[in-house]
């Protein structure tokens, strides 16, 4: 049996986590037309700690709880709980490309944000992609003629929210990613917990299983993508993260009806490429391989 190179394996594994993702936010645009945002995540969330129930006993209570900087794992907690929830309100009155689109934009808000909050160096082919990204973000404001202006301040907070947790995740590095995708899961339960009440839906059996399937699902994506960046190199998979777009117009289109305009399609591609642009300095400076 042949056995397929790391790095092939990271990039299957990368398109893999990609696909999942899209059809975890098709299910959830799905879900969010007859369930409220806060069951949703309640039921998304328990399913996913359910399928992490294995992993959880393996790596031992007292390491989920002894974390580095309990002030900034809560703040990262935060920021990842506003995203999801950003994420679902956006999604329930926005086409699925629409929303993937400003969520494409969250490089370009880590790479504007990282010289203020980490120091880190940003030269100048970097700020053009900054410069490019932004522009993008503005021709994708009005994508579409099902904008509405609460969905839009939805999509646009909750991609900063994700940009912050990005960031502050980057603060956390001696924090194992068990520790941090159980926290995660945990504060986006509980404001499920606390949203779900106040406009509770009886699912159908049918529903259960969409809601649950949700959950296993994203973890499965999630899995998917960290083992990826273990296989291979982050500046090699990374641009895979755009094959989320085309997901979204595909699954968009079959599944709700929507149809790409215009503006979305351009402000998608001035996004993706400067993303792309933004990795040409890494790979410049990256050492060659052993």
């Amino acid at each position: 049996m042949t056995r397929i190179p790391a790095a092939q394996a990271g990039i299957l594994l990368m398109l893999l986590g990609m696909a999942l993702f899209s059809l975890n936010d098709a299910l959830g645009k799905w879900l969010v037309a007859t369930h409220s945002v806060g069951q949703v995540l309640l039921i998304r969330s328990l399913a996913a700690l359910v399928v992490l129930l294995p992993v959880l006993w393996s790596f031992g209570p007292r390491r989920l709880l002894a974390v580095e900087r309990p002030g900034l794992q809560a703040l990262r907690v935060a920021f990842s709980t506003a995203e999801v929830f950003c994420f679902y309100l956006a999604v329930r009155d926005l086409p699925l490309a629409d929303v993937m689109t400003f969520w494409l934009a969250v490089p370009i808000y880590v790479a504007a944000i990282s010289p203020l909050l980490l120091g880190e160096r940003v030269g100048p082919v970097r700020w053009l992609a900054i410069l490019l990204g932004f522009g993008g973000v503005l021709v994708a404001l009005a994508p579409s003629g099902e904008m509405s202006g609460t969905a839009t301040v939805a999509a646009l907070v909750g991609s900063a929210c994700f940009a912050a947790m990005i960031l502050t995740g980057r603060s956390l590095r001696g924090t194992p990613d068990t520790a941090l995708v159980f926290w995660q899961l945990v504060g986006a339960g509980l404001a499920g917990l606390v949203a779900a009440p106040l406009a509770w839906t009886t699912p159908s059996a049918f529903d259960w299983g969409l809601l649950s399937l949700l959950g296993v699902v994203a973890m499965l994506a999630h899995l998917c993508i960290t083992r990826a960046l273990k296989l291979a190199p982050a500046a090699l998979v990374a641009p895979l993260q755009y094959t989320l777009l085309p997901w979204a117009i595909v699954l968009g289109w079959l599944f709700f009806a929507d149809l790409p305009t215009w503006p979305m399609l351009a402000g998608g591609a001035i996004i993706v490429g400067a993303g792309l642009l933004l990795l040409v300095p890494e790979r410049r400076a990256a050492p060659a391989p052993r």
